[in-house]
């Protein structure tokens, strides 16, 4: 039985989730705990594989939800192999549970699980700062610093290389000076806002409702932009500097350029280098089936959903270019995001967190969706994460 967990994902409202709010390093431990350390460390009572699947009873709610990705420790025996990764199918206040290949009878050990850290590494630091590196080596490696020192904000670059957490070669965006601004929270204070964050092991997203009328267990309706750091699922094979960094050009935290559910612009989405190797970082631009400007879930070009002919949601994959698309055309898809090029969208889903079951080209997968588009009040549209994956 093989089942991928190499898309992980994590929402606020998991229990034991850390807290974005508007204070200094409060985005840091949000990375840390997701990309690096994992976090809502559970002790098992006890754990009995029956027919395929393990349940292990817990005293008390986890963090862990349907389709989250769990590690495991503490097996001993026989069922030790089932320590590491597993993919939740069931989750209550009293059990969890997953597919497996032992045969029936109770697991042994001092067992306890924690939702997974992508496995990414955190290569330099230092108060309120913080740089975090794929450890893929199939990938670009590049380096993203995190400058978590403001309270509204973090400040954001991409480096090639780096000799420690201030200094480094090619830091990119130049424009604005110090990196795109990913934000956290509309006003200072320790109320926390609704986050949402899905990776894999090249590239993570972070989606939040910074507005700070959205509270950390429900989004309230509020709109979430999404920032993106990581490896494009790139069209060209080889591809050694497909690095992507997207983030809001200006400190307002109501701009959504470079969020990729909602902008066109090249203000606030660069690529490491053009797919040739030439030359330093290039502006890039998003392209999807409709309007390329547009919300996903509030682009009229395919209709209201569901649509008329089959009850249908139509996704299109958000595709980047290779620097200016009128002259290098397409360079790749940002892996696991998907644009709704239909109306109406965020009335049916709600803004909040949902999981919803693909189909057509998606089945089998889970879709995350989350409000978009108006980050000063209400929702206006929806984008989609593929939670399951692979997204390669």
């Amino acid at each position: 039985m093989t089942i991928s967990t190499a898309v992980k994902w994590a929402v606020s409202s998991m229990t034991g989730a850390p807290t974005l709010n508007g204070t200094a390093g409060s985005l840091i431990a949000v990375l840390d705990a997701f990309l690096v350390n994992g976090f809502g460390t559970k002790a098992v009572d006890s754990a009995q594989v029956t027919s395929g699947v393990c349940r292990m009873a817990i005293t008390g709610a986890s963090a862990a939800v349907d389709h989250c990705v769990i590690q495991l420790a503490g097996v001993t025996g026989s069922g030790a192999v089932l320590n590491g990764l597993q993919r939740v199918k069931a989750a209550t206040a009293s059990y969890v549970e997953f597919p497996c290949d032992l045969p029936d009878g109770p697991l042994t050990g001092t067992i306890t699980f924690k939702i997974a850290p992508l496995g990414w590494e955190k290569v330099f630091f230092k108060t309120n700062v913080a740089v975090y590196r794929s450890t893929d080596p199939a990938g670009t490696r590049a380096y993203y610093r995190v400058d978590d020192a403001n309270a509204l904000y973090a400040r954001v670059q991409m480096y090639e290389s780096m000799s420690d957490v201030d200094n480094g070669l090619a830091a990119a965006p130049a424009t604005p000076a110090g990196g795109y601004y990913w934000h956290k929270r509309s006003a200072a204070g320790a109320t926390g806002v609704y986050w949402a964050l899905a990776g894999d092991s090249r590239a993570f997203h972070l989606m939040a409702a910074p507005n700070a009328g959205a509270a950390v267990a429900t989004s309230a309706g509020y709109g979430s932009v999404v920032y993106s750091a990581g490896d494009l699922k790139s069209y060209r094979s080889g591809d050694a500097w497909c690095g992507l960094l997207s983030g809001a050009p200006s400190a307002t935290y109501t701009d959504t350029a470079g969020c990729l559910f909602s902008s066109a612009a090249t203000t606030g989405l660069v690529v490491q280098r053009l797919s040739a190797g030439l030359g330093g970082a290039v502006a890039c631009a998003r392209s999807v089936t409709g309007a390329a400007g547009s919300v996903s879930g509030a682009d009229a070009s395919l209709g209201p959903y569901p649509s008329r002919a089959d009850n249908g949601l139509r996704l299109s994959p958000v595709v980047i270019s290779d620097g200016a698309m009128s002259l290098y055309g397409p360079r790749g898809e940002v892996p696991g995001l998907y644009h709704c090029p239909q109306t109406g969208v965020a009335a049916s889903f709600g803004a909040d967190v949902r999981l919803t079951p693909g189909s057509g080209t998606l089945n089998g997968k889970v879709l995350l969706s989350i409000g978009c588009g108006n980050l000063a009040g209400a929702a206006s549209g929806c984008g989609f994460v593929d939670v399951t994956g692979p997204w390669r």
